[in-house]
């Protein structure tokens, strides 16, 4: 519950002001043990003002699937192990991959297309808003809510295909690839994470 007295203000006096909360107690995406997502925002937290939180937890190979924020920036701070960040930039159309170990940190941009790759096991990110709630837009929500012939009439493709392709797309993915996932050909990961930033690198991808 917000604490917001007249004036717009926070109410420091209120008896509801909260201080503390673990975040252990706020999961928003769990595919297993494993590879999880904690949130921290003001619905968790009401004396939050621009600031929230994702913790985020990966084995190795595990996506935080491709998606943007539409109202807030992210920096991606690695507390264990080792990921991947990889953001389109949209006025040069490449993607960057921006290799992080513990203590390194990738700064996406409000509304940039990302997703971070665990290149070990065991790690552990944290993603920090300047937005009281972390607001997103996935991958996955926009391949299957996009209307079918939509998208084959603008890309000129076959709808039927389209919908062929699409059909394993689960809404809301979060972290893939999913737990039943069964893919017959996968892409080696060892190049992600070894190689310093020089521009933009070639795309490699999972599977």
């Amino acid at each position: 519950m917000e604490v917001i007295n007249l004036s717009g203000q926070l109410d420091y006096t209120s008896p509801s002001t909260e201080f503390t909360f673990d975040v252990n107690k706020s999961n928003l995406f769990k595919k297993d043990n494993h590879n999880l997502i904690n949130v921290l925002g003001i619905k968790q937290l009401n004396t939050l003002e621009n600031v929230s939180l994702l913790d985020i937890f990966l084995s190795k190979s595990n996506v935080v699937e491709p998606h943007y924020h539409q109202n807030a920036a992210e920096l991606v701070y690695c507390i264990s192990g080792a990921a991947t960040v990889s953001i389109f930039n949209p006025y040069t159309k490449q993607i960057l991959h921006f290799p992080i170990t513990p203590g390194q940190v990738a700064n996406v941009p409000q509304g940039w297309w990302h997703y971070e790759i665990a290149t070990m096991d065991q790690t552990h990110l944290l993603a920090i808003f300047d937005a009281p709630t972390p607001e997103v837009i996935l991958g996955s929500d926009i391949l299957k809510f996009t209307p079918a012939p939509i998208m084959a009439h603008t890309y000129c493709m076959d709808e039927t295909e389209w919908k062929k392709v699409t059909a394993p797309v689960q809404p809301s993915t979060y972290i893939g690839p999913y737990a039943n996932c069964h893919q017959s050909h996968q892409v080696p990961i060892q190049q992600w994470g070894h190689t310093p930033y020089q521009g933009a690198f070639p795309y490699y991808p999972l599977y």
